[in-house]
């Protein structure tokens, strides 16, 4: 059995689907309850990260666990260490950690010091482990999708700087690869798309997906700054804008992991936008 961390996300939802749709068994934990029916057959836990204790019932069981950390990372709440304990007592012998590209890219950036803290966790274990490196996620843009469906426009700092990002559906696929196949353990992804894309070229793209055009207006960083407190810490959202505005050619190379691991290309932004255009119509 495989146990999924934050189900209901833009990769745990969908890497939730794919296993399942091969016929693994599934626990899908997340901490609330679940906001779409799961697929058939996958069985549903709550559980918060934050409180190793209350993932033991999902592990029972089990041989592969999925960790994806949001907001408990954040805030520096998250106990890897007896998580993993709790894991490696359960009987499971191998995990996949969702990380960032940037705690390899920038090894010293405060922003990402609690992913690196978190890789080093898992790499210590004693599991199996993986860990998956993704760039930034092509669903960033539902953050436009108001400002798309009422106004036709995207506000967005540094309209002109292109990075690779990636599709969520392909981090999936890799996760779902790396926690069902041998000669994964050991091993670091980054996870990105197949060409740079800035946010006026995305702007651009989601309006050719709707058959209409969508402005594009630039924030200044500071406005960008303000708008981005709203939800993440100061360290986080510094560490962003820096990557968004001065990437580095590690952070603007296209990487070659997706298709190692899966045999095919990347998914492009296009594909993203045309799958998931409902939301901005």
């Amino acid at each position: 059995m495989i146990v999924v961390t934050g189900a209901t996300g833009n990769v745990g939802r969908p890497l939730v689907e794919v296993l399942a749709a091969i016929g693994e068994q599934v626990t899908a934990v997340s901490r609330r309850p679940a906001d779409r029916e799961l697929p058939q057959g996958v069985r549903h836990h709550e559980a918060d990260l934050a409180d190793p204790g209350s993932l033991r019932p999902a592990l029972d069981g089990a041989d592969a666990l999925f960790l994806l950390f949001a907001g408990e990372l954040l805030a520096g709440t998250a106990r890897t260490g007896e998580l993993l304990d709790v894991a490696r007592s359960a009987g499971v012998r191998r995990v996949v950690l969702l990380s960032s590209q940037a705690a390899g890219t920038r090894p010293d950036a405060v922003s990402h010091a609690p992913m690196r803290a978190l890789e080093e966790a898992v790499r210590a274990s004693g599991l199996d482990w993986t860990v998956l490196r993704p760039g930034g996620f092509a669903s960033n843009a539902f953050a436009w999708a108001e400002s798309v469906r009422t106004r036709r426009t995207v506000a967005a700092p540094f309209g002109d700087v292109g990075l690779p990002v990636v599709d969520p559906a392909d981090i999936a696929e890799v996760a779902a690869t790396t926690l069902r196949g041998q000669g994964h353990a050991g091993r670091t992804y980054e996870l990105t798309g197949p060409a740079p894309v800035s946010p006026r070229e995305q702007a651009q793209t989601i309006g050719d997906a709707l058959g209409e055009p969508v402005r594009f207006t630039e924030l200044s960083r500071a406005q960008a700054r303000a708008k981005m407190l709203r939800f993440m810490p100061e360290p986080v959202a510094d560490g962003t804008l820096d990557i968004l505005g001065e990437p580095t050619a590690d952070e603007q190379r296209v990487s070659p992991d997706i298709e190692r691991v899966l045999g095919r290309p990347p998914r492009a932004f296009a594909d993203w936008a045309m799958r998931n255009i409902a939301a901005f119509r």
